[in-house]
């Protein structure tokens, strides 16, 4: 069995908007409970907070400054009227970041061959600003952090029902940050971005791919994609696997309009995770993301958990 650790603790439930805003604490709650039901064995991380200077590895530290001063006040929008502000909102924002970056850090020591913080992946946070549900960005923050620590490639995939523009725009003309992200199409969804033509640009020409899927499109659908999948990740060479696994894909998602089940995660979980452990010693970290029926996010975000605590040579299966 692998070692995966998972981050579980109260402090995590901050990261929670005021009702009736979708993205609420319950979804975690929910993904805890069933984490216990299956007893998969995996290990607690408690939550970390990551500090400004670390924010600030990814983000301008004006965005930083604007993020505290609207957790001070306790009121407004840090966006265009998605992500409100509330008092301890910049605590909140540095919880999700830390958390993500302590797997990476006990992945990376070898403390843990993977990780799960179900409140990171939060891929829409540009440098400069916060935008759909996103204070910071986890994923930005990490995979610099990640290069800090010599690893060179990363390999980020994004299965989220929204396009992770905050992830792919700022790494669009690097070539060592490899990007697989299917998606609903951004004509019918926000953000609106990740056109199938996007693929990197520059000397980063080709190492991007956007799948957008149309509405309603479900398991039929990602199976067809999932060759495609596993030859880039194979293709990848990466350093460290990254995998936003939002549950906001599945059927009866408030938000989303794709028709998954939690075959989908699992099937994309076992396929990084074999190229994890083919590529680069095992080195993965799986992110909760989006997905607003907590039923939907324990089901995919355990059925990620499961396939990463398998043993590795079963990952070829």
């Amino acid at each position: 069995m692998c070692r995966v650790c998972v981050v579980r603790g109260d402090e995590l439930l901050k990261y929670s908007f005021p009702r009736p805003h979708p993205f609420s604490s319950a979804r975690v709650e929910a993904f805890w409970a069933e984490l216990s039901r299956l007893g998969l064995g995996e290990a607690t991380v408690e939550p970390e907070r990551a500090d400004e200077p670390t924010l600030e590895l990814f983000h301008e530290r004006s965005h930083v400054e604007f993020v505290r001063s609207a957790s001070t006040l306790g009121y407004g929008y840090l966006d265009e009227g998605d992500t409100p502000a509330f008092e301890g909102v910049l605590e909140a924002g540095e919880l999700a970041v830390g958390s993500t970056l302590a797997c990476v850090e006990r992945v990376l020591s070898g403390e843990a061959d993977h990780g799960f913080n179900p409140v990171g992946g939060l891929h829409h946070a540009r440098r400069d600003r916060s935008a759909g549900f996103c204070v910071f960005n986890d994923i930005g923050v990490a995979i610099e952090l990640l290069r800090g620590a010599g690893m060179r490639r990363v390999l980020y995939v994004d299965i989220d029902v929204h396009h992770g523009d905050g992830v792919f725009y700022p790494y669009e003309s690097d070539p060592d940050v490899l990007v697989f992200d299917v998606h609903e199409d951004g004509r019918f969804l926000y953000p609106g971005t990740g056109r199938a033509e996007e693929s990197g640009k520059g000397e980063a020409a080709g190492t991007k791919v956007n799948v957008p899927l149309a509405p309603g499109e479900g398991d039929e659908a990602f199976a067809r994609v999932a060759p495609r999948l596993a030859r880039f990740a194979e293709e990848a060479s990466a350093d460290f696997v990254i995998l936003q696994c939002g549950a906001d894909g599945l059927a009866g998602d408030p938000l989303g309009g794709l028709a998954y089940s939690p075959r989908v995660h699992a099937e994309v979980a076992r396929i990084l995770h074999a190229v994890a452990h083919q590529s680069c010693g095992g080195r993965m970290v799986a992110l909760g993301g989006g997905g607003y029926d907590p039923a939907n996010c324990a089901a995919a975000w355990t059925a990620v958990v499961k396939e990463m605590c398998e043993n590795h040579e079963n990952a070829n299966r």
